[in-house]
C-alpha cells in the first residue's frame, strides 16, 4: 500500500475506538473561508482575531488555519458585540468569564451617555453663539469660553464654594449642599441653560465676592460653636418657607424666620433679641449680596427649580430685614 504523503493532504489521522472509521482534521473543523463564508466576517478579520486570542485555531499539515465548530458561535457573539459598539478588551473579558455580557453592555451605554451628554453639550454651545445678534455674538463667545467643558464648569463651581468653608464641615454636609448650590449641567441643554451656566461660572470668578464670603466666614470661625449644626438648622428653615417662595409669597415674620435666627444664636451661645437680630442681618450680608442673588436666580434658570436653597435663604434674611424695618 503506497506512503501517504502528508504534503499532498491537509488531513491529519487523528486516533478513534478500534473499529471506527478514521476521521481527520478536515471532518472535524473549519478552514478560515468556510468560517468566513459562515459568519459573514471577513477572512483578514477572523486573522486578526485569531492573533489577538480572541478566536481559537489550529494548524494544519500544511499550515493552514483550522476552526471547531465552537468559533462559529464565538464568532458570532464577537460580531454583534462589536455592532453594538464594545470594544475588544471588553468583548474578551465576556468570552474569558471575566464579565458578563450584561455588566460589559452596560458600561458600554454609560459611556455612550457620557458622550452624548458632550454633544449634546457642545451643541447648545453652538446655538446660543449663533442665536446671539451679530452686536452680541463675539462677546457670546467670550462668555462662552468657560464653560466648553460643563464638566469642567461645575467643577469650577464647586471649588468656588469648597473655598468659601473657612470652618470644618463634615464631607456628607459638604456634599448635600453642593447638591443643592452647584447645578449638573443639563443632559439635554438649551441654549439659555448653557448661558446661565457661564454667567454662574464667571460670578464665582469675582474674586471680591470670595473675599467678602472669606470675611464673614473668618468672623465666624471665632463665633460659631458648631458649623454643621448650623448649617442643619438654616437647612430646616430654608426647608419650612420653599412651599411660601415656590408660591411667590413676600418675605414676612413667622415660625420660620424664629427657626432662622435660632438656629445662628444658638450656635453662637445667644438668645433671639433685637440686638442679636441686628448683628445677624450685618453678618449674613455678603449672601444678600447682588450677584449672589443673581447666582441663585441663575441656579434656577438651569435646574428649572422654582425654589432653590439660595432662594430660600435669602427669603429669610429679606424677612429678618423687615422684621428689623417695621415688624419689631
Amino acid at each position: 500500500m503506497p506512503e501517504t504523503d502528508p504534503q499532498r493532504s491537509e488531513d491529519i489521522r487523528l486516533r478513534v475506538p478500534s473499529g471506527a472509521r478514521p476521521k481527520t482534521l478536515h471532518d472535524e473543523t473549519l478552514g478560515i473561508g468556510d468560517l468566513a463564508a459562515l459568519t459573514g466576517v471577513p477572512v483578514r478579520t477572523i486573522r486578526f482575531y485569531c492573533d489577538e486570542g480572541i478566536i481559537e485555531s489550529v494548524r494544519s499539515v500544511g499550515g493552514h488555519r483550522r476552526f471547531g465548530r465552537a468559533a462559529v458561535e464565538r464568532l458570532g457573539l464577537v460580531r454583534r458585540l462589536r455592532g453594538l459598539g464594545l470594544g475588544l478588551p471588553a468583548i474578551t473579558a465576556v468570552l474569558n468569564g471575566e464579565r458578563s455580557m450584561a455588566e460589559a453592555v452596560a458600561a458600554e451605554r454609560a459611556a455612550l451617555d457620557v458622550r452624548l451628554a458632550d454633544l449634546a453639550w457642545r451643541r447648545a454651545l453652538l446655538r446660543a453663539v449663533e442665536e446671539a445678534s451679530p452686536a452680541e455674538r463675539g462677546a457670546r463667545l467670550d462668555l462662552l469660553a468657560a464653560v466648553e467643558d460643563g464638566c469642567a464648569a461645575r467643577d469650577a463651581l464647586i471649588d468656588f464654594w469648597r473655598r468659601t468653608m473657612v470652618a470644618p464641615v463634615a464631607e456628607e454636609m459638604f456634599t448635600g449642599f453642593v447638591a443643592m448650590a452647584v447645578p449638573q449641567p443639563p443632559v439635554d441643554p438649551t441654549p439659555s441653560q448653557v448661558v446661565a451656566y457661564a454667567e454662574l461660572v464667571t460670578l464665582v470668578a469675582d474674586r471680591s465676592l470670595l473675599r467678602g464670603l472669606l470675611a464673614r466666614g473668618r468672623v465666624n470661625v471665632e463665633l460659631i460653636a458648631d458649623e454643621n449644626e448650623l448649617m442643619y438648622g438654616i437647612a430646616e428653615a430654608c426647608g419650612m418657607v420653599e412651599p411660601m417662595v415656590r408660591a411667590g409669597e413676600p418675605p414676612r415674620s413667622g415660625p420660620e424666620l424664629d427657626r432662622f435666627v435660632a438656629a445662628h444664636a444658638s450656635v453662637r451661645g445667644r438668645g433671639d433679641t433685637p440686638e442679636f437680630r441686628r448683628e445677624l442681618l450685618a453678618n449674613v450680608a455678603p449672601d444678600r449680596d447682588q450677584r449672589m442673588r443673581r447666582y441663585w436666580r441663575l441656579v434656577g434658570e438651569v435646574s428649572g427649580a422654582a425654589a432653590t436653597l439660595g432662594s430660600t435663604h435669602l427669603w429669610l434674611t429679606d424677612s429678618l430685614e423687615r422684621w428689623l424695618r417695621t415688624d419689631r
